[in-house]
């Protein structure tokens, strides 16, 4: 392929000249496809981006790969610096998660391809996960749907710190060490169901910590737990629905804490997501068995518009599915429709 001038990171498509004098103004426009060469067939993807921005009379899009070391936000900076006028984004949870971070703000729109094993952000927001031609589609002539960003402030025990966005949830404490204890290589074959094997391995050991935390301006709380989850989305793949209520664009995040008392603890935490959230509160007949129920506190839900958790020592902490070492300390925030995405024409953004 050959290489941009600009970036030795970028390609073109092939064909590409200068826009001449005259020609339809949509020829200015131009799309940056960032992806994983791992997760996706990268030839039959950037010919399908290709032939969709000419038929779309796009001048030839700008393609970038990512790596080990970049995970996408650095390319998806120099897309944007590029001034594209769309970015296409075809990998994992953690590749979107990056490319989200980078685009944050900057008002240019993004369109998830789904693509890798769980497409988190792309189920939440209802779209097309078995055609990701529609979604490539769905940059040219699709419509605009602001959602919000949360973004983590990790503080490590040596003082360090380092701010990270998340577009799915984050966590810390059991959720992270779960993930850390996920094979890569399992994962890869069985995809999402990987993280079976990562709780069996984490959860006999799992021992709660105390924390301190407090959401937005209300009053500060101490409380013994298994895990501190903070999310911007609710469900989860095979038709889990771990916060039946989250929504993507109320410009706030859901707190979920985990407290449960030993074997029967979790079972009451897998019952609240597997059967209560996830079957029962589709019918109304469940909704009133609900109602109905004497409360348990495996399981506390709350929302505002970010967390700060304090601990000692340092727990582990992941954000969209990923590792990101220990903290002592994690202050979250919302930006309210922080990114545009893509959806495809009609699409119901009343679900969203």
């Amino acid at each position: 392929m050959a290489s941009d001038p600009r970036d030795s990171r970028a390609s073109e498509a092939p064909g590409d000249s200068p826009i001449p004098v005259g020609v339809d103004k949509r020829a200015s426009h131009r799309a940056a496809l960032v992806y994983n060469p791992t997760k996706v067939d990268a030839a039959a993807l950037r010919a399908t981006v290709g032939r969709l921005s000419l038929d779309a009379g796009w001048a030839p899009p700008l393609f970038y790969e990512t790596t080990i070391e970049d995970l996408g936000d650095v390319v998806a900076r120099q897309a944007l610096e590029e001034d594209v006028t769309a970015v296409l984004v075809a990998g994992g949870d953690g590749t979107v998660r990056a490319v989200a971070e980078a685009m944050s703000g900057s008002g240019v729109p993004l369109s998830i391809v789904p693509s890798g094993t769980g497409n988190l952000l792309a189920r939440n927001l209802f779209l097309p996960i078995g055609d990701p031609t529609a979604m490539v589609r769905a940059t040219f002539d699709g419509d605009t749907h602001p959602i919000d960003v949360g973004w983590a402030q990790l503080h490590r025990a040596d003082g360090t710190r380092e701010e990270r966005a998340f577009v799915v949830m984050g966590g810390m404490g059991v959720d992270a060490a779960m993930i850390a204890n996920t094979s890569g290589h399992l994962k890869k074959r069985v995809g999402w169901i990987a993280y079976i094997d990562g709780a069996a391995r984490s959860l006999p050991s799992a021992r709660p910590f105390r924390v301190m935390y407090q959401i937005g301006d209300h009053r500060l709380h101490a409380a013994r737990v298994q895990s501190v989850l903070f999310a911007n989305c609710g469900s989860l793949p095979a038709g889990l629905e771990l916060i039946p209520e989250a929504s993507v664009s109320d410009g706030e995040l859901d707190i979920v804490i985990f407290q449960p008392k030993g074997p029967l603890g979790w079972l009451l935490v897998w019952r609240r997501v597997a059967w209560d959230n996830s079957v029962l509160r589709r019918f109304r007949a469940g909704r009133q068995v609900l109602a109905l129920r004497t409360r348990d506190n495996a399981v506390r839900y709350s929302r505002g518009p970010g967390v700060d958790v304090a601990t000692s020592p340092a727990q582990p902490v992941q954000l969209d599915g990923d590792e990101f070492g220990e903290a002592v300390q994690v202050i979250t925030r919302v930006a309210a429709g922080g990114l545009i995405v893509m959806v495809p024409k009609g699409h119901p953004v009343s679900r969203l």
